[in-house]
């Protein structure tokens, strides 16, 4: 799925308006009333007190919207509307006008003094900025967030916490709501994606608000998420007729020793995925654990304790290297004349990676399209520091661009970098933050591109289902509490 900026999605909303075609006051409603929908199934406790804090814009027309809703359904519902200027947008005024044929005690805060009395047990909908703000919020507003981060109750945002930018960093961090959950309409936004922002966004969920997708499918966009339905555009259907010679042949470059399990796991990945054959380069101190713990793995030994020569004889489609290996001197000798010769596409991480930010000239000895498989530290030794996770961004897609290579950059919402589009994984959660997990993903990538997966395919089908397989083991765990 696209991740729009705030301009294009306002382009989206006047082409909706213009082709549909819907008045702006209409596709306010149809918004409002997606969120107003969420709401009422996620909050079942009527004898809760709702306080809708609307901004005078957009954002706090679709509120509006909303504490009519819940004020028709017999919600306790205190609706404050937030003066933080002079000019009411037009579908504002209107839905004010609504709502006040239903409700007379619609509360107007001007200042501090104005503030209303919150319990921890109560719910607070934040409807005050949307996502046009461009500058910081001040002044009694930004007070009055302070106050709402403070109360203890349960935070619903509308679209985007209040005071958070959708594509830049943000410079005061007590302007912004610290939403538990986060409605937002018809694409994620790109702030949703950054690291620094997490403290703001808890949970955020998708509602389709019926804007002109055709329109939507004609922008360029350089920010995407991966999905299950993205996913069905990639995925291969095997062949009836298909055998282990059809399905590639993945080598596994790695181990030392003490590090031999790290080939293991990601051997076993490239086999479980469905590479045709496997084979494990290793030191020869790791030969019987790997025949041993995988018999289905053939084994080729390089030195007794490390990886020295990398004078592999099979002859595979696919190399998964670094993993294990250490970054002694005749290692990173061995590594650099590898480098040198190898023609084959390749998926490098851990040590590999350690190799490659200490002698940064191998990176032009790279071919086109390896895939980098970094965490955040990782990538940090490669690059240098960053100022902030926009300015990451920027410097992924930049080196990316230099060396024509694919980046997946670890963590949550992985971050897959293909020159300079971003593509960031909803899959995962932290129980993938342990020693191994990283191993697999490489063997899962690996034994992908060994399927005739194209490089990009293969990092984003492998990382999808590297978290999901973390989700359902989560799933499974809980079902058998």
């Amino acid at each position: 799925m696209k991740i729009l900026s705030a301009k294009q999605i306002y382009q989206a909303d006047q082409a909706t308006i213009k082709n549909k075609p819907i008045s702006s006051i209409d596709l306010m409603e149809f918004a409002a009333s997606s969120c107003f929908d969420w709401i009422s199934n996620y909050l079942v406790n009527k004898d809760q007190t709702i306080h809708i804090f609307c901004g005078i814009g957009n954002n706090g027309g679709d509120g509006l919207v909303i504490a009519r809703k819940l004020i028709q359904a017999n919600y306790k519902v205190n609706t404050l509307v937030v003066n933080f200027g002079r000019n009411r947008s037009k579908d504002f005024i209107e839905n004010y006008k609504r709502l006040s044929k239903i409700e007379s005690n619609i509360l107007e805060l001007n200042s501090e003094k104005d503030f209303p009395l919150i319990h921890n047990n109560e719910i607070i909908i934040d409807a005050i900025f949307g996502l046009g703000l461009t500058r910081n919020a001040e002044g009694f507003v930004k007070n009055l967030i302070q106050y709402i981060n403070n109360s203890g109750a349960l935070i619903i945002s509308i679209d985007l916490p209040s005071g958070l930018f959708s594509e830049s960093k943000i410079e005061d961090i007590d302007s912004v709501i610290q939403s538990s959950e986060v409605l937002t309409f018809q694409n994620p936004k790109l702030s949703f994606f950054i690291p620094e922002n997490e403290k703001y966004i808890k949970n955020w969920n998708l509602l389709n608000i019926g804007l002109d997708q055709n329109f939507i499918n004609s922008l360029v966009v350089k920010y995407y998420t991966i999905d299950k339905n993205f996913i069905r555009t990639i995925y291969k259907n095997r062949n009836k007729f298909s055998h282990k010679g059809t399905f590639g042949h993945s080598l596994i470059i790695g181990g030392s020793f003490g590090k031999i399990g790290a080939v293991v796991l990601a051997s076993k990945a490239a086999l479980k995925i469905g590479s045709g054959l496997v084979t494990a380069y290793i030191p020869k101190c790791g030969y019987q654990v790997v025949q041993t713990a995988i018999p289905e793995v053939m084994v080729e030994v390089d030195s007794n304790d490390q990886l020295e020569f990398f004078n592999y004889k099979s002859n595979p489609s696919v190399i998964g290297i670094g993993i294990g290996i250490g970054t002694s001197e005749k290692t990173s000798i061995g590594f650099r004349n590898f480098l040198r010769n190898n023609k084959l596409q390749l998926v490098i991480d851990a040590d590999g990676l350690n190799i490659l930010a200490k002698n940064k000239d191998l990176l032009d000895l790279l071919p086109r399209n390896t895939i980098l498989t970094p965490h955040p530290k990782e990538f940090e030794r490669l690059v240098g520091r960053w100022n902030n996770d926009y300015e990451k961004l920027e410097i992924l897609k930049e080196f990316s661009l230099r060396y024509k290579c694919i980046i997946i950059l670890k963590g949550a919402y992985t971050a897959i970098v293909n020159q300079g589009n971003i593509y960031f994984n909803t899959t995962g959660n932290p129980g993938l933050a342990t020693a191994g997990s990283g191993d697999v993903l490489t063997g899962i990538i690996t034994g992908l591109i060994a399927q005739n997966y194209t490089p990009i395919n293969a990092s984003i089908f492998g990382v999808y289902l590297h978290g999901r397989s973390a989700d359902i083991a989560i799933d499974s765990d809980q079902s058998m509490e």
